[in-house]
């Protein structure tokens, strides 16, 4: 392993949550959760809700969403020999296979069958690292088996089974592009009525596609968070937005980022110095440090202790103004996580 040439460890980003404030259910209003103000100029912190949005934004300002769309990616399966296995799709691939994990007590070996029920079938075709390669012994399509039987992918920390308001409310209101295993959490805080609000303030909005993936929940482990090994997802960037944020910056406005999978989206499209439409797959690890090129303010969520998206804000915000905001977040006992208050970031 390469010596740290950084000036911080990955102990620097962890710190210590009361259970009870891990949000186990969405607020009862999209828009009436509460909402931390965490100025980048200044040393100071404002308690607001969600809805008062509106007065943080500008005129010239463009809102960025990411508009893909939870699909139900878990399964429930068992074993020829009756053990249970719980299948996590990652991926849609090409020939009706897809990529996922696979949980159960013994790691089902190549080509083994697991019975979803009397009537459907997945086989394990190979291995590619801590993934499967599976595909239906159907003929019905894939999405189609995933819609039909499958379960909402609830975040782990999020200890319950999933239920049918979860369909809608592990959903952003914009959604649009099928293919997350892991909603786009920042976004959830939207109603429609409020990004009418928006748009009447003169704030125009955008949308890119970013399709999240399980590795977002999947904590650092090395004590040298630059050998982290980030995981990769499917990143859609238009040359229509491109043009929008040019734009946007030529007149003075910011560019105002809905969770950090849009952060990642668009600065993945301006790695190379000068920004342009990018699909692909991106494995951006952004954390303090990185000199963003796109987003001047983000609108996000609380995140996990030691992760990728906790460095990333870190990288926005400051090491020790983030330690300061979530400290904050804490004491006034604000909900933590996918279905928890929100913050946002900006000068």
């Amino acid at each position: 392993m390469k010596q740290n040439s950084l000036k911080f460890t990955t102990d620097d980003f962890d710190y210590d949550l009361p259970k009870e404030l891990i949000a186990l259910e969405p607020a009862s209003d999209r828009d009436g959760s509460r909402l931390l103000l965490v100025s980048r100029l200044k040393d100071e912190f404002e308690d607001k809700r969600f809805s008062d949005i509106v007065d943080y934004l500008r005129p010239g300002d463009l809102l960025i969403l990411n508009d893909t769309k939870v699909f139900p990616a878990r399964l429930f399966a068992n074993k020829q020999s009756g053990g249970k296995v719980e299948i996590l799709a990652e991926r849609l691939l090409e020939n009706g296979q897809f990529k996922g994990q696979l949980k159960s007590n013994r790691t089902p070996k190549q080509d083994a069958v697991l019975n979803i029920n009397e009537d459907l079938s997945v086989q394990v075709c190979a291995r590619d690292e801590e993934f499967f390669i599976l595909k239906f012994l159907s003929d019905v399509p894939v999405m189609e088996i995933f819609q039909r039987y499958g379960h909402i992918p609830l975040p782990p920390y999020i200890e319950r089974e999933d239920t049918n308001s979860d369909r809608s409310r592990y959903q952003t209101v914009y959604a649009d592009q099928l293919g997350a295993v892991a909603a786009p959490t920042a976004g959830l805080h939207f109603t429609q009525d409020l990004l009418n609000k928006i748009k009447q303030q003169q704030v125009d909005v955008a949308t890119i596609t970013l399709h999240v993936g399980a590795g977002t929940f999947k904590p650092v482990k090395v004590t040298d968070p630059s050998q982290h090994q980030m995981h990769s997802e499917f990143t859609h960037v238009s040359q229509a937005v491109c043009d929008k944020i040019q734009q946007t910056k030529q007149q003075g406005g910011r560019i105002v980022a809905v969770g950090t999978t849009c952060v990642r989206a668009l600065e993945s499209a301006a790695l190379t110095g000068n920004l342009k439409p990018f699909t692909g797959d991106t494995d951006i690890f952004i954390y303090p440090g990185f000199e963003f090129k796109v987003v001047d303010a983000l609108i996000t969520n609380f995140h996990l202790p030691r992760s990728t998206l906790l460095m990333l804000i870190s990288a926005l915000a400051g090491r020790e103004k983030i330690q300061l905001a979530y400290q904050h977040a804490i004491d006034q006992r604000y909900r933590f996580y996918s279905y928890g208050d929100a913050m946002m970031i900006a000068n």
